[in-house]
């Protein structure tokens, strides 16, 4: 395997990787979608609820794209 930097490694993924695109589409998604409630005058307590259990979604997806990372990185080096 040929040697990336992270920024390349990453665009490699998405045209490579059908995990790590689905994880980086979902990450987007719930991106957008806090978004769209902070751009609110006003939040509910429903409001402040559905934007915490979609920074827990959207971190943990982060969590797993950079494992995917990782993994290429170290076989990088291995």
């Amino acid at each position: 395997m040929e040697k990336f930097s992270q920024e390349e490694l990453k665009a490699y993924l998405m045209n490579s990787n059908e995990e790590y695109r689905t994880l980086a589409s979902k990450h987007a998604e719930y991106a957008r979608l806090i978004d769209e409630i902070e751009k609110k005058p006003h939040l509910t307590p429903e409001d402040e609820e559905e934007e915490h259990r979609l920074k827990k979604l959207k971190l943990a997806c982060k969590d797993q794209m950079q494992a995917i990372v990782s993994r290429h990185l170290s076989a990088q080096v291995a």
